[in-house]
């Protein structure tokens, strides 16, 4: 079962998140965000490029304009490659694990792949960023202290979900999470 919704992110700006059930312990949960915009890629290309001009004619150096359109076009392809992620997929299985992808706008993916025997609790936390936001984060269980936690990996970095959508995303976990914990487990 697949379905759609949408939802915004701290900013105001749109969310998709796509909810797939492939059985009762699998589930994937893909939050898409906006692409590049055509806007503000022309208000920065301009800005450089203006700048550039202003150099140019204090200088009568054709090297800055040729600088400019470089530099300009080295700043895209490393935003677009390293910075940009256009979609951040949670896929979770309650016997096997968590991974983690995010899928960049120059079609680069980063994977993480967390086993489930180390995964303590999936929960919502907060954090003051210029305002009060939630996020996200899967907590791993320390392995010298059975109650203590050692790593907190934050989920959905990029896009920045509101509230709303992280509690979509944390109760499908913890059904998944209740649904592994009460699974007996063989010897």
């Amino acid at each position: 079962m697949e379905d759609e919704l949408s939802f915004s992110d701290i900013y105001g700006g749109r969310l998709a998140l796509q909810r797939r059930y492939y059985s009762p312990s699998c589930r994937e949960f893909c939050l898409s965000c906006p692409r590049l915009s055509l806007r503000s890629l022309t208000s920065v290309t301009c800005t450089v490029w203006l700048a550039a001009y202003g150099l140019f004619t204090l200088c009568e150096n054709s090297m800055i304009l040729s600088a400019a359109i470089f530099i300009t076009l080295l700043g895209l392809l490393g935003y677009l490659h390293f910075v940009k992620i256009d979609q951040e997929t949670l896929l979770i299985i309650d016997s096997l694990g968590i991974q983690l992808t995010s899928s960049y706008a120059s079609g680069k993916e980063s994977t993480t792949f967390i086993e489930m025997g180390k995964v303590k609790d999936v929960i919502i936390n907060e954090a003051i960023y210029m305002k009060v936001i939630y996020y996200l984060c899967i907590l791993l269980n320390d392995p010298a202290d059975p109650h203590g936690i050692s790593q907190v990996v934050p989920v959905f970095q990029s896009a920045k979900p509101r509230l709303d959508c992280l509690i979509e995303v944390y109760r499908s976990c913890q059904e998944i999470l209740a649904h592994q914990k009460a699974a007996p487990t063989s010897p």
